[in-house]
């Protein structure tokens, strides 16, 4: 569609390179004849364990191209985590960066038959079975006539496979998430339109690409609308400074850990953010105290979303029709999409009320790959239920709560991390903090917070007192440990599970 609209637009670019869509839709084409060439067909699948580069766009719409399903995976899991996901997923086809060329014969004795695709300068078709990105984009294999005819042929069904999506639980194996092209593509148009992107929009791809969050806010919505992505390899706040101002770049899309990097780093810095339309927060919830920080010293609006993997992942966001934005909510449902809050029985609860949100529409994935147990489960009744506890105002607006398994109950009272963490942000000289349950004899359950100091001379009383005036007895923390850095995950997400060792 974009290449029909204005095949001269720029699609993306990256490091010294500005690529339009005519372009990009022909290396889609080579590599995707190179594919076939190779002996892939459709319904077989292709891991793309790559950093954001014109590469993982290439390989991803290739592969979709000709029927291939792709499995995104982050590039530092362990090789244990990427085998066992390899297995599941049944790839044929793993593409990776030339540095992981030593694991290729590991790879290849661990699961049969598969082939890879190095990616980089100095990757080339070293042995059996292995070829350089290079030599497909440039269409190196014997055999290319007629092949592109087969392309047009190869049947298609709007709910095809197209990608599994690991979800990161914090329990058990990962699960594949299943999104279909109908799914991919419904919540791309959706959240396009929704944003007004537009063929003048520059949208800083930063986030990483094997997330959804990227996959559809910054790179499928973007190409629906002729936007521009501006590819970035890794995050850095000193980079985003110079980069902004100088691409002109207009859409900011983020967690809510780069948020906090960002007004870090901002300190004593004279900032140009006057080309940014908006920012986009989404991943989890963005606590009040950072957004409007954020605002004030940027001067920019956060508009907050809510999604998750088996949504494809967005269903709701704040309003750009006019209405009111309500800071600390997740916004409204998303035209097309269906959201409700609900009670262990999964009936609707009333305004206001604490609930399981639930999801129905034409994103909600297909089910789990091979699990049709826990498919069974998250889908019952036809509704996504999302395990995010949450509330829904007179007004329609949405506000997470947290996460279900992370709720705590001290002496019989609900107690949401979330809330008290939203007091902790408002602390001066907090710089982050997370709050977990740890078991209790009086109480079953007490919260105990993790705090980075922003200021040598905070201590814990004072963080203990401020939670007093704040909050009601049962909620506040019975410990306050100061930690120099809070674990995360690559997408910047907290990971509260691995903060227990040191409770």
């Amino acid at each position: 569609m974009s290449v029909l609209r204005d095949a001269d637009a720029v699609a993306y670019s990256f490091e010294d390179r500005r690529v339009d869509y005519r372009t990009f839709d022909r290396d889609v084409q080579d590599v995707a004849v190179s594919l076939l060439l190779l002996g892939f067909k459709k319904g077989e699948g292709i891991a793309l364990i790559l950093p954001n580069s014109d590469a993982f766009l290439v390989l991803y719409h290739a592969a979709l191209r000709i029927g291939m399903y792709c499995v995104p995976l982050n590039p530092l899991y362990t090789p244990s985590e990427l085998l066992f996901m390899i297995r599941d997923s049944a790839v044929r086809c793993i593409a990776a960066p030339s540095q992981m060329a030593s694991l290729a014969p590991v790879i290849q004795s661990e699961v049969p038959g598969v082939k890879l695709i190095l990616v980089g300068d100095d990757a080339s078709d070293k042995a059996d079975g292995i070829y350089s990105y290079a030599s497909l984009l440039h269409n190196e294999i014997e055999g290319k006539d007629d092949v592109e005819k087969e392309i047009s042929r190869i049947p298609r069904d709007p709910d095809d496979l197209a990608v599994i999506l690991y979800t990161s639980g914090t329990t058990g194996k990962p699960k594949g998430a299943m999104l279909t092209h109908a799914n991919l593509a419904s919540n791309a148009m959706t959240v396009g339109d929704y944003l007004k992107y537009t063929a003048s929009d520059r949208i800083l791809t930063v986030l990483p690409m094997f997330h959804v969050f990227c996959l559809t806010v910054c790179v499928n919505a973007a190409i629906y609308r002729g936007a521009e992505m501006i590819l970035l390899s890794h995050f850095s706040p000193t980079e985003l400074f110079e980069i902004i101002p100088a691409r002109r770049a207009t859409i900011f899309a983020g967690v809510p850990t780069m948020y906090n990097f960002l007004l870090q780093a901002s300190q004593e810095r004279t900032l140009d953010f006057s080309s940014l339309r908006y920012c986009i927060s989404g991943g989890a919830a963005m606590p009040v105290a950072l957004l409007t920080a954020f605002e004030a010293r940027m001067g920019v609006t956060v508009l907050e979303g809510y999604g998750l993997s088996e949504a494809s992942p967005v269903s709701a966001f704040a309003p750009v029709d006019g209405r009111p934005r309500k800071v600390g909510s997740i916004g409204v449902t998303l035209p097309g999409v269906e959201q409700k809050v609900v009670d262990e029985s999964d009936r609707e609860v009333g305004v206001s009320e604490v609930g399981e949100l639930v999801i129905r529409g034409p994103n909600v994935m297909k089910g789990y790959w091979n699990l049709p147990d826990a498919t069974a489960q998250a889908l019952r009744g036809g509704w996504l239920h999302t395990g995010d506890m949450a509330r829904v105002d007179e007004d329609g607006y949405f506000y997470l709560v947290d996460r279900k398994k992370d709720m705590i109950i001290v002496g019989g009272f609900n107690v949401y991390p979330r809330e008290i963490e939203e007091v902790l942000y408002r602390c001066e000289g907090v710089k982050e903090a997370a709050v977990i349950g740890v078991p209790d004899e009086a109480y079953g359950e007490v919260p105990v917070a993790f705090v980075v100091p922003g200021r040598e001379t905070l201590q814990q009383e004072d963080v203990k007192a401020f939670c007093t005036e704040n909050l009601a007895k049962y909620k506040r923390p019975a410990r306050v440990i100061f930690i120099e850095e809070l674990p995360k995950n690559t997408v910047g997400k907290i990971l509260r599970r691995d903060l227990r060792q040191f409770a």
